[in-house]
């Protein structure tokens, strides 16, 4: 099970992750929806490319600019937190969303907890697997933590200050007389 779109559905998809005795170019990718290492979709691009069940899943240390032409091709892009006190994927997700302009799922897997999701969300995510030796349904809670946000992000452009109307004042900044 995961979180896609704030609802706990069934996860169709498998993420492959590669073992030590693994090598990119070599590892069999079975059918069906699976999420590859990004080293597997470069190691075997010209396969894989062909088919319209494969996601790609970026590890902490990748930069998603390794995506840029090939962004389209994928229903489902995901990035790897190996722990919860990493915070690189944040800055992934928000590059992959507002500086690439990725539309599809995009989905946090790894050490996902409660306490990030809405912070995950604000940077783009829509999709959470959260840790297995957790309760789903308590980590969907962590959606709805929050009901105002100060600064802006990819969620919400603009900041509280600019979305509130003061009194006495007709623009932001202006002193009152």
């Amino acid at each position: 099970m995961i979180i896609k779109n704030k609802t706990i559905v069934a996860d169709d998809w498998v993420v492959l992750r590669l073992q030590e005795q693994d090598a990119a170019e070599s590892v069999m990718v079975a059918s069906g929806k699976v999420i590859v290492p990004l080293k597997v979709w470069q190691a075997q691009r010209e396969t894989l490319q062909r088919r319209e069940d494969i996601g790609v899943w970026l590890a902490s240390d990748e930069r998603p600019e390794d995506l840029k032409g090939d962004i389209h091709k994928f229903s489902v892009i995901a990035v790897d937190f190996p722990k919860f006190s990493d915070g690189r994927g944040y800055s992934i997700a928000y590059n992959l969303r507002a500086r690439l302009g990725y539309k599809g799922e995009l989905r946090a897997i790894g050490d996902v907890l409660r306490d990030q999701l809405f912070y995950m969300q604000r940077v783009g995510f829509d999709a959470f697997a959260p840790r297995p030796d957790r309760k789903i349904e308590d980590a969907i809670k962590g959606l709805s933590d929050f009901s105002e946000v100060y600064q802006s992000s990819f969620d919400q452009t603009l900041p509280l200050f600019r979305r509130t109307q003061r009194k006495g004042n007709s623009t932001a900044g202006t002193l009152n007389d």
